[in-house]
C-alpha cells in the first residue's frame, strides 16, 4: 500500500470516528477493547497498513459500508450529491421533546460538530436520515413522512427519499 494511499485511508477512517463523537480511546471502549486505541491510531496516520478483512471488520464497527472508506470514492457512490434535507429548526424546538428527543439531540450534535448555530434551519444528508430512521426504528420514508407531520422538513424532502430509494 503506498504511502500516500495509506494517509488517504487513514484520513477517510479518522473522519468517519470523529464523525461518530468517538475519540480514539472512545472507539476502545465502545469495542469492549477489539479495536485498540494505539492500532486504530496508526492506521489513521497512515503508519500501519490495514489489511482487507481488518478494514471491512472496522466498516463493520462504525456502521459505514467499506466503500466509503476506500480513498477516491464518492459518498454513497453516487457522481452528484442528492437533494438536501433542510431541518427547521424553529419548528422542531416545538415538538414534545419526548417524540423528537432523539431528533433534537442529533441536530445538536451536527450543529456542534459544524459550529453552526444560526438556531433557524439545518442541512442534513442523506445518511444522516437513514441514521435518524434507525434510531426511530423506522423506513427512510415513513420517518420522512413524520417529520413532514411535525412541520420539521418540507414536504419537497419527499423527492429527496424518493431520489435516494428509486
Amino acid at each position: 500500500m503506498s504511502s500516500d494511499y495509506a494517509k488517504q485511508l487513514g484520513a477517510k477512517l479518522r473522519a468517519i470516528r470523529t464523525q461518530q463523537g468517538l475519540s480514539l480511546h472512545g472507539v476502545e471502549e465502545k469495542s469492549q477493547g477489539r479495536w485498540k486505541a494505539v492500532v486504530v491510531g496508526s492506521y489513521e496516520r497512515g503508519d500501519r497498513a490495514v489489511t482487507v478483512q481488518r478494514l471491512a471488520e472496522l466498516a463493520d464497527f462504525y456502521g459505514v459500508p467499506v466503500q466509503e472508506l476506500l480513498p477516491g470514492s464518492t459518498p454513497g457512490g453516487a457522481a452528484e450529491p442528492p437533494p438536501k434535507l433542510v431541518l427547521d429548526l424553529e419548528r422542531l424546538s416545538q415538538v414534545p421533546p419526548e417524540k423528537a428527543g432523539p431528533l433534537q439531540r442529533y441536530a445538536a450534535t451536527i450543529q456542534s460538530q459544524r459550529g453552526d448555530y444560526n438556531g433557524k434551519v439545518l442541512s442534513i444528508r442523506q445518511d444522516d436520515l437513514r441514521t435518524l430512521a434507525v434510531i426511530y426504528d423506522q423506513s427512510p420514508s415513513v420517518l420522512t413522512e413524520q417529520l413532514i407531520g411535525w412541520g420539521v422538513l418540507d414536504a419537497d424532502a419527499r423527492r429527496a427519499v424518493q431520489h435516494e430509494e428509486g
